[in-house]
């Protein structure tokens, strides 16, 4: 704790009070005279040593270590020291009237017999007489303070004064215990007192220093407020020696020595300390350093009453240890922290103890460690038992059970404590019993240990597999082997052990593992090897298929690795390859499906690094000539290997079976393809048989091991290699080609086996290619999208050489003819050339107009088509052909064509109308009526909600005007009437007017004529 004594303040002194309680802390008080702070901690240590040994000083009390040497006694002290105060009173009468009898007869006798004389002399020696008994009454506080001293050094035991015999020194000279010299001297003592009774700053308070002092302090009956004066006094001196200091830790040292004297200054006056010790005033102390001072030290003071608890857990010593927490003033949460901790501490002295015994490796270590491990249970058991006793609350609080987890290095500890918890649990389920007995210590140990539950299950899982294995052992060829049910045996052991019955069957098949390791050791299974892992399998009850999947995985690498040696030997599949591969196959007691799965593994391994080569390869003449390695492999080695494995002879093109052909011809009849050459030539005839004996396997492929569209694709890349044949580089940048036989294709269907490609697949491919063939020549020949006569019997030509049958070549002429004419018919659009009479003659051809016409340009002839109605003149707007009929040919959805036509309507119904305007001042007639026909049927489409404004009114009657002469339909005048904005009684004068003949139009027209 840092405490700011730099901060120590003055305040005026007290009237009448002995020792001054506020002045400057730099000023050291007259009365007291300390010793140095080091002699005094060895004056406290040798009286230690002393009172240890019995030894000291020749001649020098325990006091006078503490308070000095004697004092002695001078000038006319000895004299007041030898008189009792009654003595000394009778001596001064005495001693006063001998002189004024004295003054009396010398002044008789010098005045030659006056009176006067005589009695003036004996009043000056009267007076002189007096002086000298008030100077020796002076010295008497000074000689009892002198006195008070001594007695006090020379006591051995200065706690054991009695308050009595102050007051008894103090009557002994007739003073008071209040007197100035007496009562400074009474201060003196109590501060010497009090820094010998404090430790050494390199020493922690031991706990007896607050009794020592109280005691002295009521010994020596000094008063609350003198004697905090005293200990406000040390504080200065502390306050001094580290102004004085330059020294950093000592200056720390003068911190702690100071919240030493807080903290037993403040227990010395309990309650009253807040208002005798003025730490904050005098020394700029805050309550947080003085709650700092007095919890660090009643820690320390604590901590060391702990230190008498061990184990054993005295109920006597707890309550001792509750009530020095409570005369430490030490908080009840603090408190039980430190005991936990003092507790955990404990039970980390154990285990760590039977850590050391159990990683040393000796005989007896096992057992030792355990008891360790008990310890600890027993101690944490009495801990708990203790915490919920009736009288707990005498107790040291933080009585309960101790819990190791969360401790800064329990995560570095954890391995340690799962080996002691392991080995514990290994010695209590030792007997192959376990139940609720032993798992609740069990339990309890995991909690201290502070292991997570799923952390324990385990280690006793693997303790208890350990325990199950043990006991199969010893009763494996005895009780075991004798029981008619092994699986109730099993069962009992499981139980007995609460061992998880999977666990169990999982350890059986690996035990059963471990034998079939040990018996294919030399390579093959011998007879009684075969019977003792029956035993093994009926013993412990291991399902026929675990069996089965054990034999497949440890005999299979063995079998796995005399195959391999077979593919890749360098001599090639001889007959001692074959004898060892038959041998493998049959000694090592394999069922033909692991044969086979195990064959076929290694095999597929071998054609996915022939496809790997073959992909990267640099062009397509590589990589068919990777594939057709790929392919004699599989017919020179996998074959032979395959039928010497299966223990059947060498496969020929007449042993092929029969079902694949009748396979192949069912696959032909539903897909029709025999025209396609390419298919045909993978079917050999006799003569290509009788040339190619061998014939390759088709029960390993590629299919699960690569998709459908890589098969595809290399299957299309070796098909084109047959077809093309391969090319060789001459001179002059020219290549040759080489003439393929039929043979090529036959290679064809047996990499299409090997690929694991159905008929239909393979068919798929051939047919894919043909039809790439003729596309590519079609494309060219129909380049302008129009199909001639010549030009329909070149594609024939075509169509034949590749083999496709007449409609799918149908399909592709028409394909490529469409998206010609769709590319014409979309330049036509967009150059206006193309309407919707046009698209209705294409739609009567049976053109499929949205594979055609795009949609954009579909809408695009709709918006033209609606325009021109708007146009027309004719102020007609038929519904159903806007908006059924020409969407309907044009397939566009009924939203989109509303959108469109109320678009189009809400524009060219104002434009109407400024045309006609436009038109009526050209004074052309005709036009105006045009306008406003377009102007009514954009209404009739998006009907207005009001009338059209225009400036100019006049203009607006005219064309009323003009229209009216034309003798339209009533409602189309009405709505014009409408869309102009001319009221009722305007249009009855208007129609009286054309029929007198007087309308303002015919008029003008008729001036104009006459002109």
């Amino acid at each position: 704790m840092g405490l700011p004594l730099a901060s120590a303040r003055p305040s005026p002194r007290a009237p009448g009070a002995c020792p001054a309680l506020l002045f400057s802390p730099l000023r050291p008080f007259p009365l007291l005279r300390f010793p140095p702070r080091r002699p005094a901690a060895s004056a406290r240590l040798r009286l230690r040593l002393r009172a240890a040994s019995g030894e000291g000083v020749p001649g020098a009390s325990a006091g006078e270590e503490v308070f000095g040497a004697r004092r002695e006694l001078t000038g006319v002290q000895p004299l007041v020291e030898a008189l009792p105060p009654a003595a000394r009173t009778a001596a001064e009468l005495a001693v006063a009237a001998a002189a004024a009898a004295a003054g009396y007869g010398i002044g008789l006798r010098a005045g030659g017999g006056s009176r006067a004389v005589a009695v003036a002399g004996a009043a000056v020696l009267g007076a002189a007489s007096v002086a000298g008994a008030a100077a020796v009454n002076s010295v008497v506080p000074e000689v009892a303070a002198v006195g008070l001293h001594n007695y006090v050094a020379g006591h051995d035991d200065p706690t054991k004064l009695d308050n009595g015999e102050v007051e008894a020194i103090a009557k002994k000279y007739g003073v008071s215990t209040q007197d100035a010299a007496f009562k400074a001297e009474l201060c003196d003592l109590y501060a010497r007192f009090i820094y010998s009774v404090l430790p050494p700053v390199d020493e922690d308070l031991k706990g007896s220093e607050v009794e020592a002092i109280t005691k002295f302090k009521r010994a020596l009956g000094l008063d609350d407020v003198d004697a905090a004066n005293m200990h406000m006094e040390i504080g200065r001196r502390i306050y001094r020696e580290r102004l004085e200091t330059s020294d950093r830790d000592a200056d720390m040292e003068q911190r702690r020595a100071f919240q030493k004297l807080i903290y037993v200054s403040n227990l010395v006056f309990g309650d009253a300390s807040a208002f005798l010790l003025p730490w904050k005033r005098l020394f700029g102390v805050t309550d947080s350093q003085i709650d700092i001072a007095m919890r660090e030290n009643a820690k320390n003071l604590y901590l060391s009453q702990l230190k008498s608890i061990g184990r054993g857990l005295d109920i006597g010593t707890l309550i001792d240890v509750r009530r020095a927490q409570l005369a430490y003033k030490l908080s009840d949460e603090i408190a039980a922290e430190m005991f936990r901790e003092h507790a955990k501490k404990l039970v980390q002295e154990n285990i760590s103890s039977a850590l050391d015994i159990l990683k040393s490796r000796k005989p007896d270590s096992l057992p030792q460690a355990v008891d360790g491990v008990k310890s600890v249970l027993k101690f944490n058991s009495l801990l708990t038992i203790l915490s919920k006793h009736p009288q707990a609350d005498r107790f040291a609080r933080g009585l309960g059970p101790v819990s190791l987890g969360g401790e800064y290095d329990h995560d570095r500890r954890a391995d340690d404590l799962k080996l002691l918890y392991r080995a514990y649990a290994a010695e209590v389920l030792s007997d192959g019993i376990v139940d609720d007995e032993k798992l609740a210590p069990l339990n309890e140990l995991r909690n201290i240990f502070g292991l997570g539950k799923r952390e324990a299950e385990g280690i006793l899982s693997d303790v208890k597999a350990l325990i199950y294995r043990r006991r199969l052992a010893q009763s494996f060829n005895s009780e075991l082997a004798s029981v008619p049910s092994k699986a109730a045996f099993l069962q009992i052991l499981c139980e007995k052990l609460q061992f998880d019955p999977e666990l169990a069957s999982k350890m059986h098949e690996d035990i059963y593992k471990q034998k079939l390791q040990q018996f294919v050791a030399d390579g093959e299974l011998s007879k009684e090897e075969v019977e003792a892992l029956m035993a093994f399998q009926v013993r412990l009850c291991i399902p026929q298929e675990t069996v089965d999947a054990a034999h497949t995985e440890i005999c299979g690498q063995l079998f796995e690795k005399v195959v391999k040696e077979t593919i890749v030997s360098v001599d090639g599949y001889d007959a001692d390859r074959r004898e060892a591969v038959r041998k493998a196959a049959q000694s090592l007691n394999l069922k033909t499906e692991a044969v086979m799965a195990i064959f076929s593994k290694s095999v597929r391994k071998l054609f996915l690094n022939y496809i790997q080569r073959a992909k990267a390869a640099g062009n397509r003449i590589e990589t068919a000539k990777e594939l057709k390695k790929l392919i004699s492999f599989n017919t020179v080695v996998v074959s032979e290997l395959l039928a010497d494995i299966k223990g059947e002879p060498s496969p020929t093109a007449e042993t092929e079976p029969s079902s694949a052909t009748s396979e192949s011809e069912g696959e032909d009849d539903e897909y029709e393809w025999e025209s396609l050459e390419t298919l045909r030539k993978t079917r050999p005839d006799k003569e290509l048989k009788e040339k190619l004996r061998k014939s390759s396997q088709k029960e390993i492929t590629l299919k699960d091991d690569l998709p459908l569209r890589d098969r595809a694709e290399l299957y299309e890349t070796y098909l084109m290699f047959c077809i093309t044949g391969e090319t060789t580089n001459v001179s002059f940048g020219t290549a040759i080609s080489t003439k393929k036989d039929d043979s090529e294709f036959l290679m064809l269907k047996q990499l299409g086996d090997i690929l694991g490609l159905t008929r239909k697949e393979a068919q798929d491919v051939h047919i894919k290619f043909a039809e790439k063939a003729f596309v590519q020549q079609a494309e060219v020949i129909l380049a302008d999208g129009k199909l001639t006569e010549a030009k329909a019997d070149q594609l024939a030509k075509i169509q034949k050489q590749v083999g496709l049958p007449t409609e799918h070549a149908q399909k592709i002429i028409k394909s490529i003819t469409t998206t010609k004419l769709s590319s014409a018919i979309e330049a036509s659009v967009a150059r206006g050339q193309i309407g919707i009479q046009q698209v209705r003659g294409l739609k009567e051809a049976n053109f499929q107009l949205d594979s055609l016409i795009a949609e954009p340009l579909r809408e695009s002839i709709y918006r033209k088509a609606v325009e021109e109605i708007f146009s027309s003149g004719t102020g007609d707007f038929d519904e159903e052909e806007v908006y059924v009929k020409i969407p309907a040919d044009l397939i566009i959805s009924a939203e989109k064509v509303k959108s469109i036509v109320q678009d189009i309507a809400k524009v060219r119904l104002e434009n109407s109308l400024v045309q006609a305007i436009a038109l009526l001042r050209q004074k052309k007639r005709d036009d105006v009526l045009s306008s406003l026909n377009d102007m009514l049927a954009c209404d009739a489409a998006v009907p207005a909600s009001q009338s059209l404004s225009w400036p100019t009114p006049g203009e607006l009657d005219d064309l009323y005007c003009i229209y009216l002469k034309s003798i339209p339909k009533p409602e189309k005048l009405s709505r014009l009437q409408y869309l102009l904005g001319i009221s009722n009684e305007k249009a009855n004068q208007l129609r009286d007017a054309a029929s007198e003949g007087a309308l303002p139009v015919t008029t003008q027209e008729e001036e104009e004529l006459a002109f």
